[in-house]
């Protein structure tokens, strides 16, 4: 939604499905505008309706449920994007290409290497930029020998990678608004998988290729590995860019407190309080509390709701936050979580996936879920 104002695309529909009242109360929040402004962020959420009374069984079928919406008003293009991508990008680039272009529909590609191109579909096109071929996580030599770019337009992209490079759907799509219609007059379900390879028959489908950091964190995995890597001391991604700022609701928290606690590439959010902890490569999500001698490395902390200073809770379950020496390591802890004094928490030494009570495991990485109580001396 970011890149989308910072581009000036004020007409914005998200297309939710699963799990999404605190994404709703976000974005409700979050995206107000002038009264005067013909500007909004409307929330489309699976619903039964005389058209349909299913959940989206993909991203084509949840636009194709929703198309009355989008034809009410007089739109020429329509830019559809994913949701769980962190990446930077002014979509006025990729509309003055595909209008140039002549395009009915442009796809964004990331050029990548050899060995990634099992978790992408990868196209293929000349310097002019048009895809004639689509092959889903292609695997067999010959076939990757066919589509990888070719040195012209390596050349043509100013890119000097001597490495063999291959053109990956991002999953960022631009349709003239009549083509849209005709691509979904069927029951495919799924753009990349689906509507794409049966629109290259058919339709000019061309790619806007984009060279700048992009990171699909639709796993756990991903999504950790993303938000460690700002912790570096320069990040591929960065929010430290006045001219195209990622926007949020604001919250009006005080500065954090920093009481004698040792950070090593760190961040923290607004409204914590950290004692006399440790913490080396972490991210600390808004009013987390992490009490002393606590140490903390490559974890994620979401931080909570709201505060709970009276650490004298009842029940005698711990507060909202981290207890006094705890051990974490590559964990990702959820909002509101209670973690008691002397918690040990890793996954050394356990398999790469577990499901239990308060806590399960994915990828080798611990995840605490949102509201977990943790009692003192619970060792993971």
């Amino acid at each position: 939604i970011s890149n989308c104002l910072n581009s000036g695309l004020r007409s914005i529909y998200l297309l939710t499905q699963f799990n999404t009242m605190s994404l709703h109360r976000h974005i409700q929040a979050s995206y107000k505008f002038d009264n005067f402004s013909r500007s909004f962020v409307d929330i489309l959420a699976a619903q039964q309706t005389p058209a349909g009374s299913q959940w989206y069984q993909g991203t084509a079928d949840a636009v194709r449920q929703n198309m009355r919406y989008f034809l009410e008003r007089p739109f020429d293009f329509y830019l559809i994007l994913s949701g769980d991508q962190l990446y930077r990008m002014d979509f006025r680039a990729l509309l003055h290409q595909h209008i140039r272009s002549g395009a009915d529909i442009t796809l964004a590609t990331k050029p990548v290497r050899r060995d990634e191109v099992s978790e992408f579909g990868i196209m293929h096109s000349g310097v002019d930029r048009r895809i004639t071929r689509f092959v889903e996580k292609p695997a067999d030599e010959t076939v990757l020998g066919e589509m990888r770019m070719s040195r012209e337009l390596l050349a043509a992209i100013g890119s000097a990678e001597e490495e063999d490079l291959y053109q990956a759907s991002m999953g960022i799509y631009v349709f003239n608004r009549q083509v849209l219609i005709e691509c979904l007059e069927n029951n495919l379900v799924d753009f990349g998988k689906d509507v794409i390879p049966n629109a290259i028959k058919d339709w000019h489908v061309s790619a806007f290729i984009y060279q700048g950091y992009w990171e699909d964190i639709g796993t756990i995995r991903a999504f950790y590995k993303a938000n460690l890597d700002l912790t570096d001391i320069v990040p591929e991604y960065s929010f430290f860019e006045p001219d195209a700022p990622i926007y949020t609701h604001p919250r009006f928290l005080p500065g954090s407190k920093i009481n004698g606690a040792t950070l090593r590439q760190a961040i923290i959010s607004d409204g914590c309080i950290i004692s006399d902890a440790h913490l080396e490569r972490c991210v600390v999500g808004i009013r987390s509390i992490i009490q002393s001698g606590a140490t903390i490395r490559n974890t994620i902390v979401m931080g909570a709701d709201h505060f709970e200073l009276d650490l004298a809770t009842e029940s005698g379950r711990p507060p909202i936050g981290i207890g006094r020496n705890c051990v974490i390591e590559r964990t990702i802890i959820d909002k509101n979580a209670r973690i008691g004094d002397g918690v040990i928490i890793t996954p050394e030494g356990k398999p790469a996936n577990v499901d239990a009570e308060n806590y399960f495991i994915r990828d080798g990485i611990v995840v605490i879920p949102k509201n977990a109580v943790i009692p003192a001396g619970f060792w993971i």
